[in-house]
């Protein structure tokens, strides 16, 4: 997972099919993604996956109405596709359920 610099470079990546994720290094939820998202970045490998650190990109995040983390935001050739937003803990078969309808 790359982890994104700059407003520059978000909007680079939107216009290819890439996929968000809004985290923050302090968030229990967030780190529970940890273990299991690199063999579901495999599995999904059409994407290029993002991460976006909240606290430090919190402009994005409110632009993009993301106030929940762990949160996805899936996007192919500048639109928007879907998203998975809340602060609730994710399962990978959730975070899979919903990169398999994007």
């Amino acid at each position: 997972m790359k982890k994104l610099e700059s407003k520059a470079q978000f909007d680079q990546a939107k216009q290819e099919n890439s996929v968000f994720l809004f985290s923050a290094n302090w968030c229990p939820d967030c780190r529970f993604l940890d273990p299991f998202m690199p063999e579901i970045e495999k599995t999904f490998n059409e994407f290029d996956f993002y991460y976006i650190d909240r606290d430090e990109h919190l402009e994005i995040a409110q632009e993009m109405n993301i106030f929940g983390i762990p949160s996805f935001v899936a996007y192919r050739e500048n639109e928007e596709t879907g998203r998975y937003v809340g602060k609730e803990r994710k399962t990978p078969e959730q975070v899979t359920a919903f990169l398999e309808t994007v």
